[in-house]
């Protein structure tokens, strides 16, 4: 499995779409150690695409899916499944 998809299936998983977000430390979570700087930047990657909204949030950069993205997010994630 992709590290994008990864990322993608896990916030859809816990609805984290639109107004609901989770910090970008905790959806690094299940990921192993030695991936974490090509995860970080996969994150990025999805902000600038437009897959995922990010916001400033108790001092941290929260982020969740783009709610207009959601058709194209699960086009994506059934397509490597």
């Amino acid at each position: 499995m992709s590290i994008r998809k990864a990322i993608l299936k896990k916030l859809f998983r816990h609805r984290y779409i639109g107004g609901r977000h989770t910090e970008i430390r905790n959806a690094m979570k299940s990921f192993p150690p030695q991936l974490l700087k090509e995860v970080k930047e996969e994150i990025k990657n999805l902000i600038k695409e437009g897959y995922l909204i990010s916001k400033m949030s108790t001092g941290e950069i929260h982020i969740s899916l783009n709610p207009r993205k959601l058709n194209d997010i699960r086009k994506e994630i059934e397509e490597y499944s």
